[in-house]
């Protein structure tokens, strides 16, 4: 059986209320936008009551744009389209060569990424070999990219690669047997009804990276991104300010350093498995 094609949405766009006073090089409003993992409406779900919040916060007023597809969101970046982006861990590293993307805050909670299988599917990466496997896009860092290079250079597997556009879609495609196994990262997973996650289980993982972190366009003046960061840290001291950190998957909000965090991405040499562009 097959699960039918998510319909696309061009975005969703929403204004928030409060916008910084007008100055000549100050934008009303500044444009967010947020790796699309799932729907286009499941991300304005989860992000829209954040922003509103940190609008309140700071006086700062977003545009909550989102993408159907991780490469829309990638060609969107990589122009310096957006002013805050929350995105993959090696998305970091090609938004700061594009662009000079400055990392502001992450999750403290380390990435993994994990190829799933039906519960009675492949019981060994070697049962892999030859077959076809899903990932939501090439880029996707723990579900897709890093995780190819491993089975690929690493282990020695010969895959045909099938790219789905969301996580959910990669869960429902190896439940459904299209796929043997498919890519994912923790947090996508734990955020899907246990009638899903009942009929998958983990069969490899990647090492442990820095998390995606909340990142801001350098024409974003410092003081902002600071006053950013600062509203953020402060939602960490509430239940209410918790509950909103969690639904965007970063519960544990803390500081980020290119640096530090993503830097030693660069030394994966990754750069053979990132797709500019595909169908």
């Amino acid at each position: 059986m097959k699960f039918p094609r998510l319909p696309l949405l061009a975005c969703i766009c929403w204004a928030a209320l409060l916008a910084l006073p007008a100055g000549a090089d100050t934008p009303k409003s500044y444009v967010f936008s947020a790796v699309p993992q799932f729907t286009a409406p499941q991300v304005f779900k989860e992000w829209k009551p954040l922003l509103n919040r940190l609008a309140a916060e700071t006086g700062i007023a977003f545009t909550l744009k989102t993408h159907d597809t991780i490469p829309q969101f990638e060609a969107a970046f990589l122009k310096g389209e957006i002013d805050f982006a929350f995105m993959n861990p090696y998305h970091a590293v090609m938004a700061k060569r594009a662009q000079g993307y400055v990392p502001l805050v992450r999750d403290a909670k380390p990435l993994k990424g994990q190829l799933l299988v039906r519960k009675d599917g492949a019981q060994k990466l070697a049962d892999l070999d030859g077959k076809a496997l899903g990932f939501p896009a090439p880029n996707a860092f723990g579900a897709a990219l890093h995780m190819r290079a491993l089975l690929v250079e690493e282990h020695g597997l010969k895959i045909e690669p099938r790219w789905l556009k969301t996580h959910s879609n990669v869960y429902r495609h190896v439940i459904s047997g299209d796929v043997a196994a498919g890519g994912s990262v923790r947090a996508a997973f734990d955020s899907e009804p246990a009638a899903v996650r009942d009929q998958l289980r983990v069969l490899f993982e990647t090492p442990a990276a820095a998390s995606h972190p909340l990142a801001a366009h350098p024409r974003v003046n410092e003081a902002l991104r600071e006053r950013i960061v600062a509203a953020l840290l402060r939602l960490r001291e509430t239940p209410e300010g918790q509950a909103l950190l969690k639904s965007v998957r970063m519960p544990e909000v803390e500081r980020a350093d290119y640096a530090r965090d993503y830097r030693p991405l660069e030394k994966l040499k990754l750069e053979k498995y990132v797709v500019a562009e595909h169908e």
